[in-house]
């Protein structure tokens, strides 16, 4: 004869503190538990609509006395951030304390490019005064307060000809510039050691790869894009295209993927490998994107455009996630991922420099461990259920201003009559016909 009886353990089952939690036994045999998809269901919906209450994206704004034109962070330290303006006068911002730490002067016109050295102690700063800077970089003190103080360069360097963006080599003290022409230069020597060109008339931006560092890439007034190789001192490939690339970003984890910020209010992602076409177009901007920065993940990066928003794509998708603005926000010049990944700097027209979180309803602050799981379970909610209409919907919806929404519209309007031969064929083609090209005005 066979008894069957409950056997628990006390100490198992009684609280320590009043404050613990207690113990839930559950079981998960999927014959007990019928409605589980459609409760979590509800549960994704809710996680869904509670993200969009909790999305408060904006954080602080920095002051500046002039327009913002230029953007660089400290590869060493996450609070430090340089900030250009077009009076010629830089700030190294403590951005947890919000407050300013130097103010560097010496250039007399609009700083149009900084970049920091590896070590994250020196910088490089260019202008349209015809000069580049070196400058050395102080860390915050503990103590709280404003320490704001002047201070000079370290060493100058004279050009021909105004410059339009610098970039400092990732190992060495090298650093190379851009305006009539490409410039390499060294931090011992006042002349520069390299100089390339290759039919521009003037050279926009340039950046150095971050994984073959010898590599870098120019975008040029000639709607070009270049490839140069510093160990052979010369050109590798050029690409053309339709309008001009005012900024250009290399994938810090993908090394040989870049992504450009075209006039045509579109960015693309490229494949050094196979420039024959893009990777990837990235949509949504209603109006000429200025910058672009890839956070240190790699798996997305943050754009700013003339059409005062600034908009986070995924590094695979045609459309943004997230976009940010504010009413009084101007036209964005500059964006940057923060060294970790968490937020996102936008430097304007308007003379300020904002900070955004890189994850809209992200919660602030130090968390317990189960409001890690509980954030966590609820993303995983929302991810397994985003396919769904309603939870699609609300994910998907972000409020624009009026003007952007209506030049958006006529786009739409304009491009919907092209578009909907394409969707109908596709649609309605008998089963192996699809492989075919689609009827003529599909494009």
């Amino acid at each position: 004869m066979k008894v069957k009886t409950i056997n628990r353990n006390e100490e198992e089952l009684t609280r320590e503190r009043s404050q613990d939690l207690k113990k839930v036994h559950r079981n998960y045999d999927p014959a007990l538990h019928q409605f589980q998809k459609a409760h979590e269901y509800i549960r994704a919906l809710n996680a869904a609509k509670l993200e969009r209450v909790f999305a408060k994206p904006f954080i602080a704004a920095l002051p500046h006395s002039d327009g913002i034109t230029c953007l660089a962070r400290n590869p060493r330290i996450l609070n430090s951030l340089l900030a250009g303006a077009a009076d010629g006068d830089i700030k190294i911002w403590d951005i947890p304390a919000k407050r300013t730490l130097r103010r560097l002067k010496g250039h007399t016109g609009a700083v149009r490019g900084i970049s920091f050295a590896p070590d994250g102690e020196t910088c490089v700063s260019c202008s349209t005064d015809c000069s580049v800077r070196l400058w050395k970089v102080p860390f915050a003190p503990l103590q709280p307060g404003p320490v704001e103080a002047e201070e000079s360069a370290v060493l100058e360097f004279q050009g021909k000809n105004a410059f339009r963006g610098i970039d400092h080599h990732w190992r060495e003290n090298l650093f190379a510039t851009a305006g009539a022409v490409v410039d390499v230069w060294r931090h011992e020597r006042s002349e520069p050691v390299n100089t390339f060109t290759w039919g521009a008339d003037s050279i926009l931006s340039v950046r150095f790869n971050p994984a073959e560092s010898d590599v870098f890439a120019t975008t040029g007034g000639d709607r070009s894009i270049a490839l140069y190789d510093l160990r052979s001192a010369r050109p590798i490939r050029k690409l053309v295209m339709q309008t001009r690339t005012n900024a250009l970003t290399w994938n810090p984890i993908e090394a040989f993927n870049f992504t450009t910020a075209s006039e045509d209010c579109n960015l693309y992602t490229y494949d050094m490998r196979k420039l024959q076409s893009a990777a990837c177009v990235h949509k949504d901007f209603v109006s000429a994107v200025m910058d672009v920065d890839y956070s240190p993940t790699g798996r997305e990066f943050v754009a700013g455009s003339y059409d005062r928003t600034v908009r986070i794509f995924g590094f695979n998708s045609g459309h943004s996630k997230e976009v940010y603005h504010t009413k009084r926000m101007q036209r964005v010049f500059s964006v940057r991922f923060s060294g970790d990944g968490s937020y996102v700097f936008s430097g304007s027209d308007d003379m300020n420099v904002r900070v955004w979180k890189a994850d809209a309803s992200e919660q602030l602050g130090v968390t317990l461990p189960r409001e890690k799981h509980k954030a966590a379970y609820n993303k995983a909610l929302v991810n397994r259920y985003k396919h769904l209409p309603e939870i699609k919907r609300i994910t998907r919806h972000r409020r624009v201003p009026a003007a952007i929404y209506k030049v958006g519209s006529k786009w739409l309007q304009f491009k919907l009559p092209s578009v909907l031969p394409c969707i109908w064929y596709f649609r309605h083609a008998s089963m192996g016909h699809c492989l075919t090209l689609p009827p003529a005005g599909c494009s």
